[in-house]
């Protein structure tokens, strides 16, 4: 609202430097710009005010899906007036000359054209998506619809931003939807519980068949152990054999040389007996006995002994 100073007979105008202002007397355009600052006579000037700073106009509003269900939409239009002149030809900006104020509402028209136009785009977009596609991707839809084809150059205004905030069902419909999420949840979460335990069994499984599988690789090599002792046992056992076979063999061979040895010594010894007269092997078996007798103290010869052997040396 513009700063407006009241003496007898005038007026002075102090504007903003966020607001345009028009002063016009008898048709013709005095001052025109923002951030002025004037003198005016307030029964021969017409004034207007048009803010040219940024708007922003929240709106909220039902619509309804391609299978009949309501939502509710809520979205923020900004928009700034960039041609004062149209907007003041269009639509009444004019104020009062002693209080500065509007005569009328105009930002109110201004919301009225910018909300229904706003409007008629996104129900014409809702329109053909069902409630999940819009409750899904209607957000990003509305907003490319609604920034594409939303307009106000006709009144002097530029749209700079449009925001599609949310797009959500009735109270009923959106608790029966969080049901069915829930659930939907609450299966993939029981899911992932049977997944993981049927992750653990498989895992306590392949655990298991590794122990028993060592356990049969410990069992195969003990078997191979025990039989390995065996043929080390039996092979032991075997060179024992050889070795005493070899050792009786070796002394029944000594015992057979030396058995031969003797006997070739007697057979020589004999052969040499053949040499000798008789009387002398009867002296030396003689003496051979006598040498193997016991101990004798007295003998006694009498003739009927001696007489046979002095007969037989006679001879």
């Amino acid at each position: 609202m513009a700063d407006i100073s009241r003496y007898p007979g005038l007026r002075h105008l102090r504007g903003a430097p966020t607001v345009h202002i028009r002063h016009i007397r008898k048709g013709k355009l005095i001052h025109e710009g923002t951030g002025l600052s004037f003198w005016f006579r307030p029964r021969t000037a017409v004034l207007s005010e048009v803010p040219v700073d940024d708007r922003e106009l929240p709106t909220l509003f039902h619509a309804r899906t391609k299978d009949y269900q309501q939502v509710t939409v809520q979205l923020t239009v900004t928009y700034r007036c960039t041609d004062p002149e149209t907007t003041t030809a269009r639509i009444d900006f004019s104020i009062d000359p002693d209080t500065g104020t509007w005569r009328q509402d105009p930002l109110s028209q201004v919301s009225s054209m910018l909300t229904e136009r706003a409007q008629q785009l996104a129900l014409k977009v809702l329109s053909t998506l069902d409630l999940e596609t819009a409750l899904r991707a209607g957000v990003e839809r509305v907003k490319e619809s609604v920034s594409a084809n939303l307009t106000a150059e006709h009144i002097g205004l530029d749209i700079i931003d449009v925001r599609v905030v949310a797009i959500r069902p009735d109270s009923d419909m959106e608790k029966a939807l969080q049901t069915t999420i829930r659930e939907k949840v609450q299966q993939e979460a029981d899911k992932a519980t049977y997944e993981r335990r049927a992750l653990a069994v498989e895992r306590e499984r392949a655990i298991s068949e590794n122990e028993l599988q060592n356990q049969i690789e410990l069992a195969k090599r003990e078997e191979l152990l025990v039989v390995q002792k065996g043929a080390n046992a039996l092979k032991k056992a075997e060179d024992h054999a050889r070795s005493s076979r070899i050792y009786d063999d070796t002394k029944a061979e000594g015992i057979r040389k030396l058995a031969e040895a003797e006997a070739a010594g007697e057979k020589a010894r004999l052969e040499a007996y053949k040499e000798i007269p008789q009387g002398t092997l009867l002296a030396m078996a003689a003496k051979e006995l006598a040498g193997h007798l016991p101990e004798i103290g007295s003998i006694t010869i009498t003739p009927d002994m001696l007489a046979p052997v002095l007969r037989k040396l006679a001879e």
